[in-house]
């Protein structure tokens, strides 16, 4: 399994490398490399688009600069962006700008990257997470920003809460899952947001190392061990 391999945005090459050296010597990796390798660029969220996911609107750019910014501005209609990294995690690397905010004229993200309008909703109701094992619902997590922040990460004091979520929103993060390559992961866990309009829309489907929050689902060793020993 996976563990806390939570700096393979920096050595995706070399992480992808290993995790197919262990699966050509016979040893079963979840998620295998083949999903991991999918969920590793966030354009795997086209694919889900394509197949009847709602996902935020976004501009896909190899290296935005300044003007890719006000480009976007103006193509969502909105006040406040957010650029993300392509191949990234945990909120790294993000940067927010506003129409007040601009970046310097000769800014460069640096990286390919993903560009999309801010929703309010993340420092209203927060980011919904939804955590299943071998295709199964298992628990769901609020996560809301700290004060004058708007990452939700703990690294940034976000927090994180229990929520029932309604049979809807789970059926939505479900559907999400079963739209991934290669059958039921082992684990996954789907983070959503909604927009102005009140729709749930995917922020992220994370299949590599996602924190599956275990101090909000007492259940969730239980559930992780049998689902691998029905696979062995």
């Amino acid at each position: 399994m996976l563990g806390t391999a939570w700096d393979y945005q920096d050595h995706a090459a070399e992480f992808l490398a290993a995790l197919e050296t262990l699966e050509e010597a016979g040893i079963a990796v979840c998620n295998p490399s083949s999903l991991v390798r999918w969920n590793m660029d966030k354009r795997y969220l086209l694919d889900l688009e394509s197949k009847g996911a709602r996902i935020i609107p976004t501009v896909w750019a190899n290296n935005p600069g300044l003007a890719d910014i006000e480009q976007a501005l103006d193509r969502f209609g909105c006040e406040t962006i957010v650029v993300k990294r392509q191949v990234g995690a945990g909120g790294l690397g993000q940067h927010l700008f506003s129409r007040g905010s601009m970046p310097a004229g000769d800014w460069t993200m640096g990286r390919a990257a993903m560009i999309q309008p801010f929703l309010p909703s993340i420092k209203d109701e927060g980011e919904l997470s939804f955590v299943f094992i071998d295709g199964r619902f298992s628990h769901a997590i609020r996560k809301t920003a700290a004060g004058g922040e708007y990452r939700i990460q703990s690294l940034y004091g976000g927090k994180e809460t229990k929520f029932t979520p309604q049979p809807e929103d789970i059926s939505q993060a479900a559907s999400v899952v079963a739209a991934m390559p290669g059958g039921a992961p082992l684990y996954a866990r789907i983070d959503l947001i909604r927009d102005v309009a009140g729709h749930l829309m995917v922020m992220e489907a994370e299949a590599i190392e996602p924190f599956l929050y275990p101090v909000q689902g007492p259940e969730l060793g239980e559930a992780i061990a049998s689902a691998i020993a029905s696979r062995l």
